[in-house]
């Protein structure tokens, strides 16, 4: 793939959280919430944790895992 070409709806992104962005190891279009397992495309994610490198739909999600409840 080019950087001209945009990745399939169909392509899970892998990503590395950093602290106040996060980088895109392998192109795709989206990524899975850690805790609903719901497709958060790349643009609208918001929400993850560094030291877990899981993203997260919302902050309900984000706020359940760090309390240990998902």
């Amino acid at each position: 793939m080019n950087r001209y070409e945009r990745p399939s709806s169909s392509d899970e992104a892998e990503v590395r959280y950093l602290d106040a962005d996060f980088r895109v190891m392998r192109p795709g279009a989206f990524v899975r919430c850690a805790v609903t397992g719901v497709a958060i495309p790349l643009e609208e994610l918001r929400y993850w944790s560094v030291e877990r490198q899981e993203a997260y739909a919302g902050p309900q999600e984000a706020l359940a895992r760090a309390l240990g409840k998902a």
